[in-house]
Formats: structure tokens, C-alpha cells, sequence
């Protein structure tokens, strides 16, 4: 898998995909995958990503790659 990929027409690393998802920085982030759903929003890929926003938490988020919608695994 690519680190990069193609976000909203923009290209996004596994850190700024993190950063799009949290709204704040993050301090470590690992390679962007393929998540197995279509976006609940426009039915388009979403793709996934794990970061750490903390040093004591860790979270995979979601992104859908052409609408605004992203979400995380948090509670």
C-alpha cells in the first residue's frame, strides 16, 4: 500500500489524513489502508488510519476520500 493517497482531490499523508480527521495535530500515525465500508454519506471509498492524538491514546479513523465525512473508533 501506498503511504499517500488522494483525499478530496488533495494528497494526504498518514499524518495530515490524521490530522483531517482529529482537527488538531497528532503525534505518530501509521500507513493508510483500505477500510472494508462505503461511505454512509455518498457511498464512496473510505480509507482508515491509526494515530496516536496522545501519548497515552490510540484510535483508527476513518475518512471517506470524496465528502467531508469521517469518524473514529472512539466510544
Amino acid at each position: 500500500m501506498s503511504d499517500n493517497r488522494v483525499v478530496q482531490g488533495r494528497m494526504q499523508t498518514p499524518e495530515s489524513l490524521a490530522e483531517l480527521i482529529e482537527g488538531d495535530g497528532v503525534m505518530d500515525a501509521e500507513p493508510i489502508e483500505d477500510a472494508d465500508d462505503d461511505c454512509p454519506e455518498c457511498g464512496e471509498n473510505v480509507i482508515s488510519v491509526g494515530y496516536m492524538p496522545s501519548a497515552l491514546e490510540f484510535v483508527t479513523g476513518y475518512k471517506c476520500q470524496e465528502c467531508d465525512w469521517s469518524d473514529t473508533d472512539r466510544d
